[in-house]
């Protein structure tokens, strides 16, 4: 039976925490034992549900002392529990997890789930960790390219598996139109409004580029009163100062009809599905951009910034436009092409997204690839036992 730790700093709304769940799910389906060492947090009854068992560590934490004694009780864990493989998915813990694979030697697999600034240094070291698995899994080619520049890793021991989109969740046929209304009303859309409604769904974070969007939305406002909605969806996670700003940039401009922040919503599907175009204005490279997929299978276009892993996941002119980051100007010219197309050519646009989406980025492919990653660890530290022994015999 395939017994798998994962280690992430916590269980709240993120990319990491996703695909963490979504492995948790493979395994456990694969009949085995789907540990997560995590620090907890709102998404403990999805891991539950998927099949996974939670070790409430405090693994979120940056304190050496912190992190000496998780490596301690990682350890033990693993040995306690038969575990098989190792696989870290954050800095800080990912020491911890890594002090404990070789102290048990146990397989140790790291996910390169962003991009991590720092070429020098302390910084340069601490990073340094992600790159130090037996198989270091990149979220895109993107990343992957990332790792081979600055880090000395064996190319052969970089594997990218582009994160999957839950295509069964993320279905415009599973979201119903009672659904989509409730979600209008709730954000003050009327039924027949003629708005263009776009969504930016992230977290509420500078590099994530929502103030560049709202002066996109003050641009268009000016020139054409009335023809967009903007809907700044995500968990501002104890960025106070940040929503203020935004709050107060939006009032300055006279926006609170036009551009409403929403908080986190937990039923992305259907917020997906109750708008018309998805924006990602990132203002430094995002690894992968998941969002920006679970937009494609849903049928929406997207507009993100040409960096990072949306240009692999975005066809310019055919499944969404890309612009240059942080030129609020560029930004409300694709809009403004968005507008112009009208519903019937966006949902066409929508629909190659939506083709593309689910050939090359299911969640099921993420699961078979890293599963795959697993068995190969294994398989190789299999072979160097069997071979040091051989050694041993012949001395």
């Amino acid at each position: 039976m395939l017994s798998v730790l994962q280690v992430t700093p916590e269980l709240n709304a993120g990319g990491v925490e996703r695909t963490t769940i979504e492995m948790a799910e493979a395994i456990s389906r694969a009949g085995g034992a789907a540990l997560v060492a995590s620090a907890g947090g709102r998404l403990e009854p999805d891991l539950e549900a998927a099949g996974g068992e939670l070790i409430k560590l405090p693994v979120n934490s940056k304190n050496p002392l912190t992190m000496a004694l998780n490596a301690q009780r990682l350890a033990a864990l693993i040995k306690k529990r038969g575990v098989q493989v190792v696989h870290a998915r954050s800095r800080a813990p990912a020491w911890s997890a890594l002090l404990a694979a070789r102290f048990t030697g146990t397989p140790f697999v790291t996910t390169f789930h962003g991009i991590y600034n720092g070429r020098r240094g302390l910084k340069r070291f601490y990073n340094s960790v992600m790159a130090r698995g037996d198989v270091v899994i990149a979220n895109s080619e993107y990343t992957k390219e990332h790792i081979l520049t600055h880090y000395r890793g064996e190319p052969q021991r970089i594997v990218a598996i582009p994160r999957g989109a839950d295509v069964e969740l993320f279905d415009r046929a599973a979201v119903g139109p009672a659904e989509v209304a409730a979600m209008r009303t709730l954000w003050n859309i009327g039924l027949h409004d003629a708005r263009c409604v776009v969504i930016a769904p992230a977290r509420l974070s500078r590099w994530k580029g929502q103030m560049v969007l709202i002066e996109a939305a003050r641009l268009i406002e000016e020139r054409r009163p009335g023809a967009l909605k903007v809907i700044i969806a995500g968990d501002a996670q104890g960025r106070v100062a940040y929503l203020q700003e935004m709050t107060a940039a939006i009032n300055a401009a006279g926006l609170q009809e036009t551009v409403a922040i929403v908080g986190h919503v937990d039923k992305m599907a259907t917020a997906l599905a109750a708008c018309d175009v998805a924006v990602f204005p990132v203002i430094e490279p995002e690894a992968f951009g998941r969002g920006a997929v679970e937009a494609e299978a849903m049928g929406v276009p997207v507009i993100a910034t040409n960096l990072g892993g949306f240009t692999e996941t975005i066809v310019e002119g055919e499944t969404g436009y890309l612009v240059p980051p942080g030129i609020a100007v560029a930004l409300a010219a694709a809009l403004e092409r968005m507008i112009d197309l009208g519903p019937q050519a966006r949902a066409s646009m929508g629909r190659l997204g939506e083709i593309r989406a689910r050939s090359l980025y299911s969640k099921t492919a993420l699961q078979k690839a890293t599963l795959a990653v697993y068995q190969r660890v294994l398989r190789e530290a299999s072979e160097r036992k069997g071979a040091k022994a051989q050694r041993g015999m012949a001395l």
